[in-house]
């Protein structure tokens, strides 16, 4: 039987046939013929989306303001402000002379008393001094404060971090109870650093600058400077392990750099210092841990023209003194030509002289700018924020032009609120003050791209999918939607690339085991702008919370990531259209559909709803398909190249934003990615001359994979984003790369 046109047109048009095979010319008689087989999208019809769409983008516009808090209190030259460990009632200032002044937060207090006084031991002025104080994390329980500053008269200056006792209940520090655990050579009284903090991995960080200079800042150590050489704790940020109450010294964190070797001494040393963390520091004056993502933002002082801030990584190599900012300064023998890590943020002379870092705003104000980094600059008095910009990165915005303030420190309250330190002697609060633009709902179900009553389902108008090779994502499941404004439709590009209309929500929910744990929004802006969201589940599944500049959260015995605004767009590049999954060939395969229960090709039940401009014509089995890399269709290599088209090649492809020219897309030949044969331009990672990012039969000898089982450092990759290494991609990594004869 064959049926009538304007039935197969109806049901065309409803979704319901997608494409009429005939086997045979059919008849109403006997004659013997079978009907065709017909092949059924796998949605009746396209659901209406009215609730699930991306409006105006945030503008994040707020400005601020100081206002005096404690005005009847006044500190001598004070250099750092902070309170103990779950303890709101009480302030702690530090004095650079050598004292620590107490007092109640209390409004309207009045006096403050001594918490320590060491100014006997503490050789001050300039830029000398007592310059950094941290309360141990498990303090009064654990009765250790920890104190950095600078001792010793001039020809035997040495920077010391020592530990301290209460002598009662927390509330005086033992002058005479000094453990000296650390001590640094200085050989002049310029670019101490100074500041100490605790890390969200329960070790102490330690900040020192390169030491400064008699005449020539640019000679010590050599000609690239104290901060390039490995051989001295000056121009470091480092990270040691203090050990219990009772420890009189410390040890090293065995996942430090170079954490095997012997501890460095307080001079110059023979081996790299194990005690380093990250390298290539001028002078980092002040630097704090986002209490939510746990990443290290850290203000570096700048020498003729630059001041810059850095986020932080185990191993990052920040430039100073090959580079001034993002610019190349002075003699350049002996500098590194790659692996220089830029800052994400500078400003020149003309705006300010020396940077003082600050905070990620976390406090309770209602702001557009909560998760953002506040900082400011101690010449000009001005303060600014960090907003993501369109590609991957920030833009340095005004919130304080004008001050009047010589901002010597942050302070960060117990309840996330900022406070200014000005080394005049006053403190001051940050007021926020609301802007405009579009919002972004902080609770997920009032996001209208959930089910409001139960928001772990998705709203009514979101189409389901999925993709043939998935994105590393630390081991997490993904369920995926695509959340389309009405009467408007995707279009595919003639290269397979799929363009969403402004407008349009990607939904992405991640679930560890049966946990669902963050949820995703990547929305097309009415701007034209694309900007990702990431919203972190409660524990009791109910809802989801919105994060913004990312957080870290620990589900069962697994850190979990929540990437910030910025950290998305840098996976999501514009060179890769932005939206990653979706293109024809990650697009076409099969899928159940819970809506109707069946299951089949992805275009073409997208085609049958009319979502494709144009439809993509031809039967999917002619059309292209990446295979699944932890399947079992397709050969090594090509499972293989497929992991490296979703995992690497989003950045590396032509005119991607890295450094190094490789195109790692599917569709590109071996011999043409620029990596098979090729000896790597961003380090070997102590591989040997032997090294190639790719080396034919041997993949000890490749680059690639030993980045790709790294973590937690400055050559991991991906570089945001995770910290699991993916076991089962480096295993087909290493067994497609040992089995390859050649490059062709």
């Amino acid at each position: 039987m064959r049926l009538p046109n304007r039935i197969r047109v109806a049901l065309v048009t409803s979704g319901l046939l997608t494409a009429l095979f005939v086997q045979g010319c059919g008849s109403d008689g006997g004659g013997g013929t079978t009907p065709a087989v017909m092949p059924v999208g796998g949605l009746d019809a396209r659901p209406s989306n009215t609730t699930c769409l991306a409006g105006a983008r945030p503008s994040s516009s707020d400005t601020a303001s100081v206002e005096r808090v404690f005005p009847a209190l006044s500190f001598s030259s004070p250099v750092l402000a902070l309170q103990a460990p779950g303890d709101a009632s009480r302030w702690f200032v530090v004095e650079q002379g050598g004292t620590v002044r107490k007092f109640s937060s209390a409004p309207g207090t009045s006096t403050t008393t001594s918490f320590i006084d060491i100014t006997a031991r503490v050789a001050s002025g300039g830029e000398l001094g007592l310059l950094g104080m941290a309360f141990h994390p498990n303090f009064p329980t654990d009765r250790r404060v920890f104190l950095s500053y600078t001792a010793g008269a001039s020809g035997s200056r040495v920077s010391r971090i020592s530990s301290f006792m209460t002598a009662d209940i927390g509330l005086t520090l033992d002058s005479a109870s000094e453990q000296i655990l650390l001590t640094l050579d200085q050989p002049e009284d310029n670019h101490n650093g100074g500041n100490i903090a605790f890390g969200p991995d329960g070790f102490l960080y330690v900040g020192f600058g390169d030491g400064g200079s008699g005449g020539d800042p640019h000679t010590q150590n050599g000609p690239i400077g104290n901060g390039q050489s490995l051989k001295t704790m000056l121009g470091k940020i480092l990270r040691i392990d203090i050990g219990a109450e009772s420890a009189l010294t410390y040890t090293i964190p065995s996942t430090n750099p170079f954490g095997a070797n012997p501890k460095c001494g307080p001079a110059t040393n023979a081996q790299s210092c194990p005690e380093i963390y990250a390298y290539g520091m001028r002078n980092p004056w002040r630097w704090s841990f986002d209490r939510q993502s746990g990443d290290l933002w850290v203000g570096d002082v700048g020498q003729d023209s630059w001041e810059e801030v850095d986020i932080v990584v185990k191993g990052g190599n920040y430039g100073w003194r090959c580079r001034e900012g993002r610019h190349t300064f002075g003699n350049q023998t002996g500098c590194p030509t790659s692996g220089l890590i830029d800052p994400v943020a500078e400003y020149d002379h003309s705006l300010g002289v020396s940077i003082t870092g600050g905070y990620v705003y976390r406090g309770p104000q209602t702001t557009a700018l909560r998760g953002r980094y506040v900082f400011g600059d101690f010449g000009s008095g001005r303060l600014w924020t960090l907003l993501p910009d369109n590609a991957g990165g920030y833009t340095r915005t005004d919130l304080v032009v004008s001050s009047g303030l010589s901002i010597s420190s942050f302070a960060q309250a117990n309840d996330g609120e900022l406070y200014v330190v000005d080394y005049s002697g006053g403190l001051y609060r940050l007021v926020f003050q609301p802007g405009g633009g579009g919002t972004i709902p902080t609770s997920l179900a009032a996001s209208g791209c959930v089910d409001s009553i139960n928001p772990t389902r998705p709203a009514s108008g979101l189409i389901p999918y999925s993709v043939n090779a998935p994105f590393w994502s630390d081991g997490a499941v993904k369920d995926r939607w695509i959340a389309l404004p009405n009467g408007q439709n995707i279009t595919v590009g003639a290269g397979g690339d799929w363009n969403f209309p402004n407008g349009t929500v990607l939904v992405k929910n991640f679930n560890l085991g049966t946990t669902l744990v963050e949820t995703r929004l990547f929305m097309h802006h009415t701007d034209g702008t694309w900007a990702g969201y990431s919203y972190q589940w409660n524990d009791a599944q109910t809802d989801a919370t919105l994060v913004p500049g990312g957080a870290t959260k620990l589900w069962g015995t697994q850190s979990w990531l929540y990437p910030s605004e910025a950290n998305c767009l840098q996976c999501h590049t514009a060179v890769a259209g932005r939206s990653l999954g979706p293109e024809t060939a990650q697009m076409n395969r099969n899928f159940t559909y819970l809506q109707t229960g069946r299951t089949t090709n992805q275009i073409t039940t997208l085609n049958g709803i009319s979502t494709l401009s144009p439809p993509i014509a031809g039967d999917p089995v002619t059309l292209p398909a990446i295979p699944d890399p932890a399947g079992a269709s397709g050969t090594p290599a090509e499972r293989a190249r497929s992991y490296l088209h979703t995992n690497c090649s989003q950045c590396h492809r032509p005119g991607g934003p890295t450094p190094v020219n490789l195109d790692l897309r599917y569709t590109t030949a071996l011999n043409a990615t620029n990596a098979c044969g090729a000896v790597p331009q961003a380090g070997d990672l102590g591989l040997g001359a032997a090294a190639r990012i790719i080396a034919p039969a041997s993949a000890p000898n490749s680059v690639l994979v030993a980045r790709v089982n790294r973590r937690n450092d400055a050559n991991q990759m991906p570089p945001v984003g995770s910290n699991q290494i993916d076991t089962a991609g480096v295993a087909l990594l290493t067994q497609w790369i040992n089995g390859l004869a050649s490059c062709n």
